[in-house]
């Protein structure tokens, strides 16, 4: 680990880390590589990332792996990304459990083919033992999509819609929402990513690719997180007076 983190070890850790993973084709782009590429070594880099975020002692790590609104990339793009995660899965997976690391796939599955559907349930089914690292994979996700799709759930139930049961029927219900939301590749936003979960969170934008963001690059990231000071809705007084109090 960096002396970066070293330092950064007595200050908060994101219990909750959420990535959005921009900059692969880009990468690709500027090597003159086609942009399937860069999405291959965007994959080595999410590898690196889980190890990384497991042996600071992050509990859980959510990644936006494949929005909904990708489906408009090029064909050739989007059967390549799929290819990929399938031959990622059968790749990854037991590296995964020997680490300790426990695999959701979060987003409409629907859409997807009944190959790639096969593959992510095994996958959570032979990694729903492990209780080192929880990482969830955005797949075919939308932030309005997945309130859409809990508001039908309470609806089609009859429960009544408010905060505390829409976010029991939002995706990622059996996780808190994250502490912290990370956006490589230089753009600032959030892309419908997890809208109603990063209501509180810390933004942090890198410019960096994603193939780029080492875990350097993660630490300087968890550093900033560490020396920020989250108030909820209070005041820093308030704030001060509560830490001290407990």
């Amino acid at each position: 680990m960096t002396q970066l983190f070293a330092k950064h070890q007595a200050d908060a850790l994101p219990g909750h880390l959420a990535i959005v993973m921009d900059g692969n084709g880009r990468w690709a782009q500027r090597r003159l590589l086609p942009r399937l590429a860069g999405h291959r070594q965007g994959v080595e880099s999410l590898r690196r990332c889980v190890r990384a975020c497991a042996d600071r002692g992050v509990a859980v790590l959510t990644v936006f792996a494949f929005s909904s609104e990708n489906w408009r990339r090029p064909q050739d793009e989007v059967s390549g990304l799929m290819e990929l995660m399938a031959k990622a899965l059968v790749r990854e997976v037991p590296q995964l459990q020997r680490d300790g690391v426990r695999l959701h796939f979060v987003g409409d599955k629907a859409a997807l083919s009944d190959k790639v559907r096969a593959g992510l349930h095994e996958a959570e089914q032979a990694t729903a033992a492990n209780q080192r690292l929880t990482l969830n994979v955005c797949f075919n996700y939308g932030g309005r999509w997945d309130i859409a799709q809990a508001a039908a759930q309470l609806a089609a139930r009859g429960e009544p819609i408010t905060e505390e049961t829409l976010g029991g029927a939002l995706a990622l219900a059996h996780v808190a929402d994250p502490d912290l939301l990370i956006r490589t590749g230089g753009e600032m936003r959030i892309s419908n990513f997890l809208l109603w979960q990063t209501a509180y969170s810390e933004l942090y934008f890198s410019d960096l690719l994603w193939p780029d963001f080492d875990e350097a690059a993660l630490d300087a990231a968890l550093a900033d997180y560490g020396a920020r000071e989250r108030r909820f809705g209070r005041t820093s007084a308030q704030v001060t007076h509560s830490a001290g109090a407990a």
